[in-house]
């Protein structure tokens, strides 16, 4: 039987996201909805709806080119409708994918 985490480290998110850590810290810094939580010894902890953030971000900011400012308020304004245009983009490479390996 496979555990679920509930808090996940800057950098097994930085590994899943393939991002830097000091490129997390910095989004932390200028994004108001991203706000993981600090362990006693500072160190962050990652959860399941902080790194779903962190994928919005990323598409705003590395696909569509948006500055932080930008993207900040995107995720104020338009959060419901970014996830939803994210779980299209993800399908989408699920199907391309599935495609690629027929034609093989």
């Amino acid at each position: 039987m496979e555990t679920i985490k509930l808090y996940y480290s800057i950098g097994e998110v930085a590994r899943e996201l393939d991002l830097k850590d000091s490129q997390i810290r910095h989004w932390e810094k200028e994004i108001q909805v991203l706000k993981p939580k600090k362990k006693a010894n500072g160190k962050r902890a990652f959860t399941e709806k902080d790194i779903e953030v962190l994928k919005m971000i990323k598409l705003l900011v590395k696909d569509k080119g948006y500055t932080l400012e930008g993207a900040n308020r995107e995720l104020l304004n338009k959060r419901r409708s970014i996830l939803n245009k994210m779980e299209v983009v993800e399908r989408l490479k699920n199907i391309r994918s599935f495609l690629v390996s027929l034609k093989a």
